[in-house]
């Protein structure tokens, strides 16, 4: 038996190998004159420090040192685009997006987790889909929400106090990834994971990013470079049959948000025909899988693989953002105690968004946490057909001629990085929102703030105002009531961005435990 499969693995490899050659002499145009940092592996590029450096680190080292448009190599030789030039970006995302769909490799993943939700359909199809929800993710609908997340932050800010109460120093530690996640959790799918401390769903959640692409080996970092040379059929056959062991933990996340999302469905769907349907996003898609349209019309499938993609990306985005808030409010004081003085001096308990529009320094935050603190902090797509990309910037090729212009074939990967901008770039300033000089750029990109967080286009995050928003309700009930501090004065050179894929906080010290941050929290005290 090991010695047919041993053939079958050496042959499939001399199989990728051929066809990648062939594919790399297909292509007419060059990007290899692109400067970029150099490649000491062949087999691995320079995905071992792309992938094994805290989020972001490469990323930035090599955007300081080659400028807005830099060649890195994938594995296996392959020339790869990084791209944080913003008319390139803009082109990429918005004036060509169905152009430039996601790569077949990252496609089948995100399928094999969600289903065909609207992060991985292309095309046509995306372009329907994404017509229908839209309704339900307005401003209006979107506003609706505020207290189904003000709700979920106060019955955590409740768990909490009841742990204070119970100590006798009146303080506590808590795990702020574990709580936040599971109070976001009951925010968008309904599961009540707050009350129940071993929810299947949430269990099942935690650190599933994590256990995918965290603490990459060598053979999972060749793996997914192959993964997204060879066409998705072949993809979808190897995971099917030969699925990858890191992989377990997403395979069983589909099987259970399924039956959870089937469950949801089963119940909009008695609202609906008793009449007492509502107008959230569950209940519109539900009413698409009963449209009499064939353009309105959801198939149960899609239905499903929507509030998967919901109920997840709806949550764990926002949870791993306000732990990234957490971090910077405890590094540095000053700026907690100033948004609990604003949250304070508004004298409410009850919150409308036209409270937070009146609250400019709790709207910095938010802003700033999303700029220094990009959840996807990459974001990878691969070019449809020969393309030119606009540059803002002159390129200087590696031969010093200077493009205003890059021609680049059919096939070319390109991984575009969320650029951050200003002169203290790196330092986490809310401030900088309510200066006259504001950070603008030349270019229109993303929906909020104009960061490209939720990245922009047709492309763009749907979700976008609800995280938003909900990241304003969470932070406004859990700073006005609690003090936030760090444990010990060595957390903070602990702490570490996670390149998992989704930017995860984790420990360095304690990497192989996923996410963490554990804070000592106590009720707010008057200040003068």
């Amino acid at each position: 038996m090991f010695y047919y499969a041993l053939t079958f693995a050496s042959a499939f490899a001399c199989v990728v190998a051929l066809y990648l050659v062939y594919k790399r002499f297909q292509r007419r145009i060059s990007i290899s004159h692109v400067r970029g940092p150099p490649s000491f592996s062949w087999l691995y590029g320079n995905w071992i420090e792309f992938l094994e450096a805290p989020a972001g680190e490469a990323d930035f080292r090599w955007q300081e040192q080659f400028g807005g448009v830099v060649r890195v190599k994938a594995p296996l030789g392959e020339d790869r685009l990084m791209i944080t030039d913003p008319k390139a970006i803009q082109y990429v995302y918005h004036t060509a997006s169905y152009r430039f769909p996601k790569p077949t490799g990252r496609s089948a993943i995100i399928r094999a987790l969600f289903g065909p939700g609207l992060t991985v359909i292309e095309g046509h199809d995306h372009k329907r889909t994404r017509k229908i929800m839209l309704p339900g993710f307005g401003g209006p609908e979107s506003r609706s929400f505020l207290p189904v997340f003000s709700g979920a932050a106060g019955k955590l800010a409740q768990k909490w106090q009841d742990l204070i109460a119970s100590d006798a120093q009146q303080m506590t530690v808590v795990s702020i990834p574990w709580w936040i996640s599971r109070a976001t959790l009951d925010a968008i799918g309904e599961v009540r994971a707050l009350d129940n401390t071993g929810n299947a769903l949430a269990d099942m959640y935690t650190n599933l990013f994590f256990d995918v692409f965290g603490l990459p080996t060598k053979s999972s970092i060749l793996g997914l470079g192959i993964v997204d040379e060879i066409p998705l059929a072949v993809v979808n056959f190897l995971f099917k049959y030969f699925p990858p062991r890191r992989m377990a933990h997403l395979f069983e996340t589909n099987k259970l948000s399924t039956s959870v999302a089937r469950k949801l469905v089963e119940e909009k769907t008695a609202a609906l025909l008793e009449g007492k349907s509502r107008r959230d996003i569950f209940s519109l898609l539900v009413k698409a899988n009963h449209s009499e349209k064939p353009e309105t019309r959801l198939e149960e499938k899609e239905v499903l693989g929507q509030m998967n993609t919901i109920i997840l990306a709806g949550h764990e985005t926002t949870a791993n953002s306000l732990t990234f808030a957490f971090f910077e409010i405890c590094k540095q004081p000053e700026i907690q105690k100033r948004l609990r003085a604003e949250i304070r001096a508004m004298g409410k308990t009850d919150y409308t968004s036209s409270d937070f529009d009146n609250m400019p320094y709790l709207t910095a935050v938010v802003k700033e946490t999303l700029r220094v603190h990009p959840i996807f902090y990459n974001t990878f797509r691969v070019a449809g057909g020969d393309e030119v990309l606009p540059l803002l910037d002159p390129l200087t090729l590696d031969t010093g001629e200077v493009l205003n212009e890059l021609p680049i074939a059919k096939g070319t990967k390109i991984i575009t990085n969320k650029a951050i901008f200003g002169e203290d770039a790196d330092v986490f300033n809310p401030d900088r929102w309510l200066r006259a000089d504001s950070p603008k750029s030349k270019v229109s990109l993303g929906v909020y703030g104009n960061l490209f967080t939720f990245v922009g286009g047709a492309r763009s995050c749907i979700g976008w105002r609800f995280a938003v928003l909900e990241m304003h309700a969470f932070l406004v009930e859990l700073v006005g009531k609690f003090e936030f501090e760090f444990i010990s004065s060595a957390s903070v050179n602990d702490f570490r961005r996670e390149a998992s894929q989704l930017m995860t906080p984790t420990l360095e010290s304690e990497r192989e435990k996923g996410s963490q941050l554990s804070l000592r929290i106590r009720a707010a005290r008057n200040e003068a």
